[in-house]
């Protein structure tokens, strides 16, 4: 399966390497040329001598995500660190490129919440971390 992955921080780039070593063909994009060092780091073997690609480019920009390879994605992730680059670049995934499954992080809650009922898979650290807190601060049983 041929992954996308746009944003190469601790998210992104902990999410590529599992991949990678799953068997998947995995493209990161990042606009930052010195993310790629979190992609090597820990690794036997350069991102690229495992089989990992890397481009440099914005993601809002089309030919960056062709660049990437977003023409043959099975699996588009959006891990940059705003939730309106990730849900505009989602979108582009899901409505331009017809990518199949288009998954999103978005801090925000409510946002998340209502562009998951349009049909992105999104993910919330926020509202998981405030259900994690909630349960931590429940009273334990009796």
């Amino acid at each position: 399966m041929f992954v996308l992955i746009v944003g190469a921080g601790r998210v992104g780039s902990a999410v590529a390497k599992t991949a990678l070593a799953a068997g998947h063909q995995v493209s990161v994009l990042d606009e930052d040329t010195l993310s790629h060092e979190r992609l090597d780091a820990g690794q036997a073997a350069s991102w690229e001598e495992a089989g990992g690609q890397f481009t440099v480019g914005t993601a809002l920009e089309i030919d960056a995500l062709v660049q990437a390879g977003i023409e043959r994605a099975e699996v588009f992730i959006a891990s940059t660190d705003g939730d309106n680059t990730n849900l505009i670049i989602a979108q582009i995934a899901q409505r331009r490129f017809g990518v199949e499954k288009v998954i999103v992080r978005v801090m925000d809650p409510a946002r998340a919440s209502w562009y998951g009922e349009q049909g992105l898979h999104t993910i919330s650290p926020t509202k998981h971390a405030i259900e994690m807190f909630e349960h931590a601060l429940a009273p334990e049983p009796a």
